[in-house]
C-alpha cells in the first residue's frame, strides 16, 4: 500500500482523494496545510486519518510514502526539490513547474536521487486520448488539428470586481495558458510530437495575466491550432481533419464522445468508457511508477509541453 500525503486543500485535492479511493494499492494518509485547522477540516472531509502543518512536517511523517502537490504553481519547483531531497516520490499538479528549464532541472535532480517524479496531467492518462490515438490511422493523411479548452472560471468574477485571486495572479504563476492551455498542448504533443514551430497571442485581463489565447503550431504536412480561455465558454468540439475523414472530439481534456466522419458514408459515433473521476488514470500511473514503471517518456512529454508554454509566454499580452 502506497500512503500518499496531500499538499493543498483546494477542490482539485478533493477530486484527487476521490480518485485515490477507487484505485487499488494507494491511500491518502495525511493532508498538509500551513493552517492546522484547515488541514484538519479538509482531512475530515475526505476521510484522511492524519494531518501535517507544512511540507517539512509531511515529508518527515512515518506514514507518508509519496506526496501529491496541489499548491500554487509558483512554489511547485521548490516543493518538488524538498520532496526529492527527502527521497519521497512526487506527483505534482500541472503545470509541474513554471518553465521547461525548471522541469529539466527537477527531472535531473530526481534521477540523481533515484526518486519518482511525475506531472499530474490527467488527460495524458485518460482512456479517451487512447481512443483518439487509435482512430488516427482511419483519418488518412492528417492536414489540420484544432484543439481547444475554453471554460469560464467563476473566479473571473473576482477579477472583474477588482480583486486578485490565485489562478489569475501572475505572481503565483496563474494564467489561463498554464491552467487550461496546457491540456490541448499536452494532447498535441502526446498525439503528434513536438511541432517545428509555434506562435500565438494571449489576451490580457486586469489581474495582469492572460485570460484567453490562441496558437498556431507548424508540423511537416499539417497545421495545428490551439485555443484556451478561462474568461469565456465554448461549445465547440476539438477536431482532427484528415484527407480521408475527420474526427470530432467532445472535450480534449477527457474525450468521451468521438464522431468519425468519412468523406463518404455515414458518421460513426464512438462512446468512450472511462472512470467517472478523470484523475483515476494519473493515480494509477503514479502508483505504477512508484512500483518501478519507467516514466522517462512521460517526463519528456511534460518537458516538450512546457517548452511550448514558454514560447507562447514570450509575446506581450494584447
Amino acid at each position: 500500500m502506497i500512503r500518499i500525503g496531500i499538499v493543498g486543500t483546494s477542490s482539485i485535492s478533493e477530486r484527487f482523494a476521490d480518485a485515490v479511493a477507487v484505485v487499488a494499492g494507494v491511500e491518502v494518509s495525511r493532508v498538509a496545510s500551513r493552517d492546522a485547522e484547515r488541514a484538519r477540516a479538509f482531512a475530515d472531509a475526505i476521510g484522511a486519518p492524519r494531518t501535517a502543518v507544512g511540507l517539512a512536517d509531511l515529508l518527515a511523517a512515518p506514514d507518508v510514502d509519496a506526496v501529491y502537490l496541489a499548491s500554487p504553481n509558483a512554489v511547485h519547483a521548490e516543493q518538488v526539490r524538498e520532496a526529492v531531497d527527502a527521497g519521497i516520490p512526487v506527483l505534482v499538479e500541472k503545470p509541474a513547474v513554471l518553465s521547461a528549464e525548471e522541469w529539466d532541472a527537477a527531472v535531473s535532480h530526481a534521477r540523481e536521487r533515484g526518486v519518482v517524479l511525475l506531472e499530474a496531467m490527467r488527460s495524458g492518462y485518460d482512456p479517451g486520448l487512447d481512443a483518439v490515438r487509435a482512430l488516427l490511422p482511419r483519418l488518412g493523411v492528417v492536414r489540420r488539428v484544432s484543439l481547444r479548452y475554453e471554460k469560464r472560471s467563476a473566479r473571473y468574477d473576482h477579477v472583474l470586481a477588482g480583486e486578485q485571486t490565485n489562478i489569475f495572479d501572475p505572481a503565483l504563476g496563474g494564467s489561463a495558458l498554464r491552467d487550461l492551455g496546457v491540456y490541448p498542448l499536452h494532447a498535441l504533443v502526446r498525439l503528434f510530437g513536438a511541432p517545428r514551430s509555434i506562435d500565438g497571442v494571449r489576451v490580457g485581463i486586469a489581474s495582469g495575466t492572460d485570460g484567453l489565447g490562441s496558437a498556431i503550431a507548424a508540423y511537416d504536412g499539417f497545421v495545428a491550432d490551439v485555443a484556451w480561455s478561462k474568461i469565456t465558454d465554448s461549445a465547440l468540439p476539438s477536431e482532427i481533419q484528415g484527407e480521408g475523414a475527420s474526427l470530432s472530439i467532445d472535450a480534449i481534456d477527457a474525450p468521451r464522445r468521438l464522431v468519425l466522419t468519412p468523406r463518404s458514408g455515414p458518421a460513426e459515433v464512438i462512446e468512450v468508457d472511462a472512470p467517472a473521476n478523470p484523475m483515476v488514470g494519473e493515480v494509477e500511473r503514479f502508483r505504477d511508477a512508484v512500483a518501478g514503471a519507467d516514466v522517462a517518456d512521460d517526463q519528456r512529454v511534460t518537458g516538450v509541453t512546457l517548452a511550448l508554454v514558454d514560447a507562447l509566454l514570450r509575446p506581450r499580452l494584447v
